[in-house]
């Protein structure tokens, strides 16, 4: 079969096309051309950034503060490195087979990897307004899940049982992206994002905290009333005389509670009022979205597949694609195979407990509009 007419004209442009001295992207007599061009390198946004951010701003310096130490980029700062690295990873790329709220979610749900992109608009749109470095903020807004296991929050509670330390999915996060030689402040804040944690060291990594409340807390909603589990008319008064029922009106509200906060007082925060709606929201969702009886029968299902999962890895170290560290069912070995089993994708998991321990698919966690088995 030959090429078509458009794949070969598609093909023809492989080249570019000549405008004098220089190859340009498209046929044109008059190429696209900035008049003046500056040098924007590395070293001038640093100056940059000491010249114009908020005073209590996080700033970029030459390589970073890195575990183990590197020259600087010429061009990037240390946060922008940071940035590239994570959204090149592996671990960042799995994450959109990973559970947010439903597992094998529909075309049109949220999976971790579009919620690190909603939690990363949220908080540069508050970075950018209140004097922040908006590299360091995004680069731990899109890291910041890196840890999650497959099949959403209950993989925290079935990997809990084989770690002297417990499973917490924000400092699995720091462990997953430590590879990548990250600087100190980004795994920081990838590390305590979770409330439930240390607060992060930098006023970058407080506004992703917040940013990673407000975004879930408006998708899931979304989510859940696009797949006719909730209405938006069931949410409480108070959220609806605040933020509204929808998640643009609800976003808009809790950015611009942030940024007025922070401009007044100085304080990462919200005042009262934004506080509490947003507080009520997430109550609602618990209640509601994550407490419902088929979340629960999801997690039940998800702890079983991966305890399975981490014993049958364990007890067969050279199953796993990384050469074995340790004999088998030591602890060496029994955390390497949380790491193993952490790392994958639900889908990856799911077929794995089918084809390797035999496991009948009717038991298997089910997206909410799986066919029946």
């Amino acid at each position: 079969m030959q090429p078509s007419q458009r794949n070969r004209a598609w093909a023809s442009t492989m080249a570019g096309h000549r405008a004098g001295e220089v190859i340009v992207a498209h046929r044109t007599e008059d190429p696209m051309r900035v008049d003046e061009p500056r040098s924007r390198d590395r070293k001038a946004r640093e100056a940059a950034e000491a010249a114009t951010l908020a005073a209590g701003a996080t700033r970029a310096n030459a390589a970073g503060n890195r575990e183990r130490p590197e020259q600087p980029d010429p061009e990037r700062t240390c946060f922008e490195r940071d940035r590239d690295r994570i959204v090149h990873s592996t671990a960042w790329r799995r994450l959109a087979g990973k559970t947010q709220v439903f597992v094998f979610p529909a075309d049109h749900q949220r999976t971790r990897l579009t919620h690190a992109l909603e939690v990363a608009q949220v908080a540069t749109s508050v970075a950018r307004a209140t004097g922040l470095n908006v590299a360091l903020t995004e680069a731990i807004a899109l890291g910041h899940d890196c840890g999650h296991g497959p099949g959403g929050h209950a993989s925290e509670e079935a990997f809990d049982a084989y770690l002297p330390e417990g499973f917490d999915h924000a400092v699995w996060g720091a462990v997953v992206l430590a590879p990548l030689n990250l600087c100190l402040e980004t795994l920081d804040g990838v590390r305590n994002h979770s409330w439930s944690r240390p607060a992060p060291s930098t006023p970058e990594g407080e506004v992703v905290s917040w940013a990673d409340r407000c975004a879930y807390s408006a998708h899931d909603l979304e989510d859940a009333v696009e797949a006719g589990i909730v209405t938006a008319t069931d949410l409480p008064a108070s959220v609806h005389r605040v933020c509204g029922s929808t998640r643009s009106r609800q976003l808009a509200t809790f950015i611009a509670a942030l940024t007025e906060c922070i401009r007044d007082t100085g304080v990462i925060g919200m005042r009262p009022d934004a506080a509490e709606a947003l507080a009520a929201l997430r109550g609602f969702n618990y209640e509601r979205i994550y407490s419902r009886p088929e979340s629960l029968q999801q997690g039940r299902s998800v702890v079983a597949v991966l305890q399975a999962l981490v014993e049958h890895y364990a007890a067969r170290p050279q199953a796993r694609p990384e050469p074995p560290a340790a004999g088998p069912d030591t602890a060496e070995s029994l955390r390497a195979a949380v790491g193993y089993v952490a790392g994958m994708t639900d889908r990856f998991a799911f077929d794995a407990a089918r084809r390797l321990l035999g496991w009948d698919p009717a038991a298997l966690p089910r997206g909410i509009d799986t066919p029946p088995a």
